[in-house]
């Protein structure tokens, strides 16, 4: 190669323990976007909170947008193993609609980050989620799931016969969602902590309860 010439630019080379470092990488991403949305979210810093670099980071993601839709793909489907773990054979349809109601809400209790990336998705009007594929199937399985158990619910007599289940998984969603998103300022309004033990177990069961009355025939 003549003297002077620029050196070709090589992609970086992953570690050996390429899965480990991609998923300490989405793990920090997750609060830096939840805390500081998209705009306000740095790769420098998440890069120096992890055990990788900014290149590295480049390499696995493309682009920041690219984290981004990667940290929004990873926590729907961490929701999604949550429903699809529940088993629909065992308990009856009331307890099986119950059952779904509490991890939903436990769910969102324990994932804060997650509500959050919601709330800052919605402020860019789901411009990025559109990008992730994969969660378009997920929410067909969730769907398919909770359609055989109103069906079943049904056969029993135990639930009406016109539930839409998109309608139901948005109910269950908007309740379990609403007790984070709002927790702060509800609490402080109404002078109630919305934090406590007593008070989440107590919300739990009258979100559960308000669903399967919702449901009844």
């Amino acid at each position: 190669m003549p003297r002077g010439t620029p050196k070709p630019k090589t992609k970086a080379k992953p570690p050996e323990d390429s899965s480990g470092v991609r998923e300490d990488i989405i793990a920090v991403a997750t609060r830096e976007f939840s805390d500081k949305g998209l705009a306000g979210a740095r790769v420098d810093e998440i890069a120096e909170r992890t055990q990788t670099s900014k290149r590295m980071i480049y390499y696995y993601f493309e682009s920041k947008e690219g984290l981004y839709r990667a940290v929004l793909e990873r926590c729907y489907a961490e929701v999604r193993e949550i429903d699809s773990g529940i088993d629909l054979e065992v308990l009856g349809p009331q307890e099986t609609l119950r059952q779904l109601v509490r991890v939903t809400f436990d769910y969102h209790t324990q994932h804060p980050d997650f509500v959050r990336l919601v709330m800052n998705e919605n402020i860019h009007q789901g411009a990025h989620i559109g990008g992730v594929p994969a969660l378009k199937t997920r929410n067909q399985t969730v769907i398919a799931m909770m359609q055989r158990l109103i069906d079943r619910g049904v056969a029993a007599g135990c639930f009406r016969r016109d539930i839409d289940p998109v309608e139901l998984h948005m109910t269950i969603s908007a309740l379990c969602f609403y007790n984070v998103s709002n927790r702060y300022t509800f609490g402080r309004i109404f002078q109630r902590d919305m934090t406590s033990v007593s008070a989440l177990a107590r919300r739990r069961e009258e979100v559960v309860n308000i669903i399967e009355r919702w449901c009844r025939a």
